[in-house]
This record gives C-alpha cells, sequence and structure tokens, in this order.
C-alpha cells in the first residue's frame, strides 16, 4: 500500500498562534533595528526641539518647564515593548487573512501565500502612505493640524491597501490564459490607477521648518521606513517557515503505519 502525505488544513488557532510568533519575534526586530538607526536620529531631533523652545521663550524659568510624562530612558524601554505587541497584532492579522483567503488555493502552499500577503501589506499599508506622507522626527509638525495628519495618513492607508487589491483584481480579471506579461501589467496599472488618484485627491502637509538640517530629516524618515521593512519582511519569512514546519509534522502525523 503506498503511502501518502496528503494532509488536511491546519486549524484556526494553530494557524493564529504562529502567526502571533511571527509578529511578536518580527517587533522585536524591528524594535532592535528603529533602536540602533532612528534613535539617535530621535535624540538630534529633540535637541533641536528643546533648542527652538528655548529661544522663543527665554524669560521661562523653572517654575514654568514641565518634565515629559516619560523619560527618554522609559521611551526607549517602551520602544521594544510598542513594537513587539505591534508586531504580535499584525502577525495576527496576517494569519486571519492567511486563513480567509485559503479557499482560493488549491492546496497548502506551507506558508508562501503568507509571505505574499506580508508583501502586500507592506506595499499598501506602508510604502503607499510613506511617499505620500513621510514620517517626521520631533520638531517638524503642527500641533494644531495633528488630528488631520493622522486621519488622512490611516485613510491613505486604506487606499494603499485598495490599491493593491486593485492590482490584484487586475492581475485576475486578465484571465488565466493570457501571458504572464499581460497579467503583470493588468496588475501594475490597478495598483498605479488608484495610487496615483489616491495621491491627487488627499491633501498635503508642507510643515517642515525651513531652517530643518535636510540630511537629518531623510535620516530619520529612511529609519522609519527600513523599520516598517524590517517588520512586515520578519513576519512574513517567520510565518512562511512556522507553516511549513507545520505542513511536514501535519504530513508525518498523517502517513500511514502499514
Amino acid at each position: 500500500m503506498p503511502l501518502t502525505t496528503t494532509t488536511t488544513a491546519p486549524p484556526f488557532v494553530a494557524v493564529l498562534v504562529r502567526g502571533l510568533l511571527a509578529g511578536l519575534i518580527a517587533g522585536l526586530l524591528a524594535g532592535a533595528f528603529a533602536y540602533v538607526a532612528g534613535e539617535p536620529h530621535v535624540e538630534a531631533a529633540i535637541a533641536i526641539e528643546e533648542a527652538a523652545a528655548a529661544h522663543a521663550e527665554p524669560a521661562a524659568g523653572a517654575h514654568d518647564h514641565e518634565d515629559a510624562l516619560v523619560s527618554r530612558t522609559g521611551q526607549r524601554g517602551g520602544l521594544f515593548l510598542a513594537t513587539g505587541l505591534f508586531g504580535a497584532a499584525m502577525g495576527g492579522l496576517l494569519a486571519t487573512a492567511y486563513v480567509l483567503l485559503s479557499r482560493r488555493r488549491r492546496s497548502d502552499d506551507g506558508g508562501r501565500s503568507g509571505l505574499l500577503l506580508a508583501g502586500a501589506a507592506l506595499l499598501g499599508a506602508v510604502i503607499v502612505p510613506f511617499l505620500k506622507y513621510p514620517a517626521n522626527p520631533p520638531a517638524v509638525g503642527d500641533p494644531a493640524t495633528i488630528n488631520q495628519r493622522t486621519v488622512t495618513y490611516l485613510l491613505m492607508v486604506v487606499l494603499g491597501l485598495v490599491a493593491v487589491w486593485a492590482g490584484s483584481l487586475g492581475y485576475r480579471s486578465v484571465g488565466g490564459q493570457a501571458p504572464t506579461w499581460q497579467r503583470a501589467a493588468a496588475a501594475v496599472g490597478g495598483f498605479l490607477l488608484v495610487t496615483a488618484v489616491s495621491y491627487v485627491v488627499m491633501p498635503s502637509f508642507q510643515e517642515v521648518p525651513a531652517d530643518f538640517p535636510a540630511t537629518l530629516l531623510w535620516n530619520f524618515r529612511l529609519a522609519s521606513l527600513g523599520t516598517q521593512v524590517v517588520l512586515w519582511t520578519g513576519i512574513g519569512l517567520l510565518f512562511a517557515a512556522l507553516m511549513h514546519h507545520e505542513r511536514r509534522r501535519r504530513a508525518g502525523i498523517a502517513l500511514p503505519s502499514t
């Protein structure tokens, strides 16, 4: 009697646990990257902000000075907590999407589609909004517009994900018999169309002070983007590896003992 390795799909809880674990580890890695690559630029920006505040209010005494609610040491420690929790949450969402989309897959792919989902999230929820609204360090941005900037950024995240969906829809709409380049062109066209319209419709904010160091600004932005790249790349790779291991484990259990 020949052996078979056909297995059923893992239950949702098993997939979710692996997504949470992948997200937690990736979040801690992203926190380490942000600490090394981003913290020096944050410190430099805070120094500029404090110098500007001292220059604007030279008469302010110690009585008027308010200490920060959380010290810089506490903020540095909280960085790892924040990125770890955020990574776990994103890993859980990715695992949920992986299960919901499992009906579209003809067979268990060992987590490879999870890697594609992570790439789609990086493109739609990070890169598309970043190109429109790049991250700004302390001392950059008008406090009066913070609510508006927050809402528009979140809306841009949604539109970025819609752009990715439009690209996926364009890829599938061409038909399976079409050459690969035609399907890829349809995907790129759908993605760029939605992205371009979003960039035109959404408002812009030009709040960087003229005297703010350009090198510091872009180094901070690149570090911020790099943190997200590390996070989503880590989630995708770790989740795919964990699901591949789970597939092999379940395949071994499914082998008959003859």
